[in-house]
């Protein structure tokens, strides 16, 4: 599914990260750890082709990032749930149209198909109810959880979770990871960066460290 083998990964011509090299195969629960500012965003990002891969072979599913044209990224992206730290809702309309709005922009053009897959991921979730709401209208996990909707509406084969708890107290980041661990259970691929490593003993996954600009594959 993912082949890194020596990739670089610069920012702003700095050298983020180097000799990365790992795989991940469908269905696996993986962490990305280190210190805040060790690159564990940057290399989430390149998976989706938000940050260029300069140096190295770099495969996900059948695209080569090293030299993935500009018209592919829309299709890459579809394929990839990414759930934020600052949860990222539009404040000014609904859940429902949150959602909504990412169905349409990714191409779903059924009035009716968009409104069962809303249904169906906010009952994934546990927040079938809460389609009519503000998102300040919702606490922090539940916000989470509708961002986790949002990214399992184009049923990805892959999870991106950048710090998920980082604004939650500790038994709300919890609920939330034990979810993500019931998506991975269920087959979809999912990758947490986090530096919260209580998380690694209540949900057990394997572990990729970065350190020194170089990962760490345990």
């Amino acid at each position: 599914m993912i082949k890194y083998n020596n990739v670089e990964i610069l920012r702003k011509e700095h050298v983020v990260l180097k000799d990365v090299s790992f795989s991940v195969q469908p269905g696996e629960f993986i962490y990305l750890i280190g210190k805040v500012g060790s690159g564990k965003s940057s290399l989430l990002k390149s998976l989706y082709a938000e940050v260029p891969v300069e140096k190295g072979e770099a495969r996900i599913f059948e695209y080569d990032l090293t030299d993935i044209r500009r018209k592919d990224i829309p299709y890459l992206r579809r394929r990839i749930g990414i759930v934020f730290q600052d949860f990222q809702l539009l404040t000014d309309r609904t859940v429902y149209a949150n959602l909504d709005f990412v169905l349409k922009a990714t191409g779903w053009t059924d009035k009716e198909q968009r409104e069962q897959r809303i249904d169906q991921a906010l009952k994934q979730v546990g927040m079938a109810n809460k389609s009519y709401k503000m998102p300040h209208e919702l606490s922090g996990g539940e916000q989470q959880r509708i961002v986790i909707a949002r990214a399992l509406l184009n049923t990805p084969d892959l999870i991106l979770a950048d710090e998920p708890t980082g604004n939650l107290d500790p038994d709300t980041g919890s609920q939330i990871v034990a979810q993500l661990y019931d998506i991975a259970a269920a087959g979809t691929t999912v990758i947490i960066a986090t530096h919260n490593l209580s998380l690694l003993e209540a949900f057990p996954g394997r572990t990729m460290r970065i350190e020194s600009k170089k990962l760490i594959d345990k």
